[in-house]
């Protein structure tokens, strides 16, 4: 499989290692410096830019026939208009707040937790998230995914909202605290709290291998598929 990369940062190069591992090759590695490339001679895309970049570069990918797996966060209220997109050039593109197996798993375990609690009136929800010092958007796009859910699984929660100092978010708005230290690749916690006691459940992420490794393995799952698709359809395997 021939790759076209866009995005050459950290994770781009944990992507290309991992693509190589696999047995694919890169044919194209866009950054600023040749932004706008289209990717011409690439059987699939893979997306980890910034937020201003992902959208252009879904409309590149899209316009050449390019399969695109964008793992880009901080676009989502343009949610609607990229599944036009993709409609109207009867085109393939599959997204993900985090590729992360492990990640995915771990959406699974929220959703399933959420509906438990649902009936448990003195249990509140609240979301704890973890990054390097370099990720740009805040909550992260995998913790706007678990509150997406827990609202989903509720009727207690109507959204989520950044949890500020000298701010408390509304009751039916699940809490997120968004840090950002050193390194760190990523920690992700939901904990649910009474007076009495606190359930809580960790994801945390030894490196960026695992997100590298899980994009690649979406992208060989988008050969012969066209739609619109997330990292769940890839681990149902219904579709």
């Amino acid at each position: 499989m021939k790759i076209a990369l866009y995005g050459y940062g950290k994770m781009g190069q944990a992507i290309e290692m991992a693509a190589k591992q696999r047995g694919h090759s890169i044919v194209l590695k866009v950054d600023r410096d040749n932004a706008g490339t289209p990717p011409i001679g690439a059987d699939v895309a893979i997306e980890f830019s910034r937020p201003e970049n992902a959208l252009p570069n879904m409309h590149l990918c899209l316009e050449a026939g390019v399969p695109i797996v964008v793992g880009t966060t901080g676009w989502y209220d343009e949610l609607g208009a990229v599944k036009n997109l993709v409609a109207q050039a009867k085109g393939t593109l599959l997204w993900a707040s985090n590729f992360s197996i492990g990640v995915n798993l771990f959406f699974k375990l929220n959703k399933y937790l959420a509906a438990l609690m649902d009936g448990q009136g003195n249990y509140a929800a609240s979301i704890q998230e973890t990054h390097h010092v370099h990720k740009l958007d805040a909550p992260s796009g995998t913790a706007i995914t678990l509150a997406r859910d827990i609202h989903i699984r509720s009727n207690r929660y109507a959204g989520w909202e950044l949890k500020k100092d000298g701010h408390s978010p509304a009751a039916d708005q699940v809490p997120i605290t968004s840090d950002r230290i050193g390194e760190v690749p990523g920690t992700h916690a939901i904990s649910w709290e009474s007076a009495e006691d606190k359930i809580t459940i960790t994801h945390e992420a030894y490196g960026r291998q695992g997100f590298a490794t899980g994009a690649v393995v979406a992208a060989e799952w988008l050969k012969g598929r066209t739609g619109l698709f997330t990292m769940d359809d890839v681990l149902s395997g219904t579709v």
